[in-house]
């Protein structure tokens, strides 16, 4: 059974789903999280503006609230993501189940678009998601791609992979085209040492997948950016996704799709 956006978001506030969100909720968008004090959020707001690859925004909270009003009104960004991440001066320091024993009145939280959302996509296309068919996090990479600073915030692009059969790379890049909310086409294509990735076998998020004979690792920018940007800039508190956590919003994914 295909759960709604809305159903799904309830097994994780009850904690009957506690992993990854990819493969889950078809046809909803998925969003990543950022949350960040009053004082931070317009510079952060700058910096998505100026970096529209790596974080496209889907919504913004508003001060003290955890209602993303525009993308799921009835949602609450406390508890409906299986995991978070608390960054403090740029160091992990917890990962919670749920914000309810961080969550301050001067917070605002940003929904990133998710290239989990454009994966059912490229399922229809004949392109399989090879985390998905080994049961593991989709692998993430920093980069040497750097972002367009904004006020304090700066850092590394991270990317997502994907291995591509050789003969469906064009058409990865056509139907990932279509979802610039979420990402959209490729940054790379090939060689990982070119964008500054030694070893595709250990991601710096997520989990190694393997790439098998006529396929070749395709790159997506990836809304992980943020957690980089917190280890390098040291934000005093920044509060994230759990990579491959995300949160489901009310959105149609169709609805993001440009032609």
């Amino acid at each position: 059974m295909v759960l709604s956006a809305n159903q799904f978001r309830e097994q994780i506030r009850s904690g009957l789903h506690t992993g990854p969100t990819s493969g889950f909720c078809e046809g909803f968008v998925q969003a990543n999280l950022a949350v960040l004090p009053k004082e931070e959020a317009f510079d952060f707001l700058l910096f998505c503006q100026r970096n529209p690859k790596p974080c496209p925004i889907i919504d913004v909270t508003d001060v003290g609230s955890a209602v993303p009003k525009l993308s799921a009104p009835g949602a609450d960004l406390r508890t409906d993501i299986p995991k978070y991440r608390i960054y403090e001066k740029g160091a992990l320091v917890d990962e919670p189940t749920d914000l309810m024993n961080y969550w301050r009145d001067d917070l605002v939280g940003f929904l990133i678009g998710c290239s989990f959302t454009f994966e059912e996509a490229l399922v229809r296309n004949g392109i399989l998601m090879r985390h998905n068919e080994e049961g593991v996090n989709v692998p993430m990479y920093r980069t040497s791609i750097e972002t367009v600073p904004a006020g304090r915030f700066s850092g590394p692009t991270v990317v997502s992979m994907r291995p591509v059969r050789n003969e469906d790379i064009v058409r990865a890049v056509q139907v990932t085209s279509r979802f610039p909310s979420v990402h959209g086409a490729p940054v790379h294509i090939g060689n990982p040492e070119e964008i500054g990735i030694e070893d595709l076998s250990r991601p710096d998020y997520g989990d190694p997948v393997t790439i098998r004979e006529g396929e070749t690792p395709v790159f997506w920018a990836c809304g992980v950016t943020p957690q980089a940007v917190a280890m390098h800039t040291k934000p005093a508190l920044m509060i994230t996704h759990a990579p491959g956590h995300m949160f489901v919003t009310d959105l149609k994914t169709e609805s993001l799709g440009v032609i």
